[in-house]
């Protein structure tokens, strides 16, 4: 039994004739009383009383008349519940954000996609780049917004922004007055880097050692605020991207451009292939593509 084959067996129970109820459900006379006579062979009753002049419904069909009432508003009140969903969707979508990635862009996306749709709640899950992507993989967390390359076979990679990275030293440091620093003239440094739970602990490492030098690391942490405390103090060098001085006490910190290379800074938003994309998150991915030049007006 289908839905559109009550919608036929509705209409020439209301019409009380095949002819001007085929007219209303784009049938044929013949298509349409088809679908009658499989319907009553389906439900093993007769529905109409076909002797009389004037079609009428059987006390098997007043029954079948009065749940199809009932069935077809539940599924029109279901169609349009559907149709606001895909115009105003509700709900709550989990994202994964590495802190630093947090700071620098969840407090705009938390306004503005608010007031484009205030019944849907963004709740942030904060953890590094390695944890959000287990998170997604094992579906629970809706997206991520990491640090890329990621692997493209698992997940649906949304580009997001690029940044380049730079070298974050004391206004007390020798290198803070410099124009420009290249890789390999930090072999002697000390540096603060993130913990290993975070893709910058193993981008930093691996950008050092293409240089030629293993970095001696003084200082791990999960936090970018301690990291810069801890470089404010003089106590180490770190490379962070560029976008993120913009949060720090620039009194005491100063920035320099890393050259020959410079190393990029590249985000991207991940979700699970082949898993269901709800509505808000197709609305919160389509909020982020669009919404790039504003997103980007937050790195500055």
């Amino acid at each position: 039994m289908e839905i559109h084959h009550l919608k036929c067996f509705k209409a020439v129970a209301e019409h009380q004739s095949f002819t001007k109820a085929s007219s209303h459900v784009h049938l044929s006379q013949p298509s349409l009383s088809k679908i009658i006579k499989n319907l009553e062979e389906e439900l093993q009753v007769k529905l109409f009383d076909r002797t009389t002049r004037q079609l009428k419904l059987t006390d098997a069909g007043e029954i079948v008349y009065d749940s199809t009432l009932k069935f077809t508003s539940t599924f029109n009140d279901l169609s349009a519940r559907l149709d606001d969903l895909k115009k105003l969707p509700t709900g709550e979508i989990n994202i994964g954000i590495p802190p630093l990635i947090g700071t620098l862009f969840f407090p705009y996306i938390a306004i503005s996609f608010g007031k484009l749709y205030p019944k849907v709640s963004l709740k942030l899950i904060e953890l590094g780049a390695k944890s959000v992507t287990k998170l997604v993989d094992e579906e629970k967390i809706d997206l991520g917004i990491i640090v890329l390359p990621t692997n493209i076979e698992k997940f649906i990679v949304y580009p997001f922004t690029k940044d380049e990275f730079v070298l974050y030293v004391s206004r007390k440091h020798k290198l803070a007055n410099r124009d420009t620093v290249s890789l390999h003239e930090l072999q002697d440094e000390k540096f603060v880097i993130f913990s290993e739970q975070f893709t910058l602990h193993d981008r930093v490492i691996r950008e050092c050692l293409d240089a030629g030098f293993n970095p001696h690391i003084s200082y791990k942490s999960s936090q970018w605020d301690l990291i810069a405390e801890l470089v404010k103090e003089d106590l180490g060098v770190t490379i962070l991207p560029k976008s993120i001085y913009s949060k720090m006490n620039q009194h005491d910190i100063k920035i320099v451009p890393l050259v020959n290379p410079t190393p990029m800074w590249e985000l991207g938003i991940i979700t699970k292939k082949d898993c269901y994309i709800s509505f808000a998150v197709r609305k919160l991915l389509s909020f982020l593509e669009e919404d790039q030049f504003n997103l980007l007006k937050q790195l500055k």
